[in-house]
């Protein structure tokens, strides 16, 4: 029993003459298919996370702090950090992360890393920076920010 949908008898079903039956979508001949878009967090120009929040310019600390809130898991969630802080300098407000004191001073952190972020007050740029204390983390900064390219 044959059925005209199942494709040739011959056994080479849903092939054509032309090799492109059934390829993907931008496949032709033997060539291979097209790739696909770039994902929206690595497209160039962009700053990295679709969800990243627009560009903005911060007017004041409190001000930068409503900015870097997009950057952090919620305050008092669970694993997430008790409070944010901001640190002003002269090029930027650096945006860290208050955790709750261990409950053994001694034990390394449960979950070591993470970064802060500082943001330019001259035109908005979002960089991450290493989770260092405030002086060190700035100095990493001033080393690494290059404007136009954050």
């Amino acid at each position: 029993m044959t059925d005209s949908a199942a494709g040739p008898p011959n056994g080479n079903a849903g092939a054509d003459p032309g090799g492109t039956a059934g390829a993907p979508q931008g496949a032709t001949g033997g060539r291979p298919p097209l790739p696909p878009p770039y994902p929206p967090s690595t497209v160039p120009g962009r700053q990295p996370g679709a969800d990243a929040p627009p560009k903005v310019v911060p007017t004041s600390a409190d001000h930068a702090l409503e900015i870097g809130r997009a950057y952090f898991p919620p305050v008092g969630s669970p694993g997430g950090p008790v409070s944010l802080l901001v640190h002003e300098f002269d090029e930027g407000y650096l945006v860290h992360a208050g955790w709750p004191a261990p409950e053994d001073p001694t034990a390394p952190p449960a979950s070591p890393g993470g970064t802060n972020i500082v943001i330019t007050k001259s035109n908005g740029d979002v960089t991450t920076v290493p989770n260092f204390p405030p002086e060190s983390a700035i100095a990493v900064y001033r080393q690494w920010y290059r404007p136009g390219t954050a």
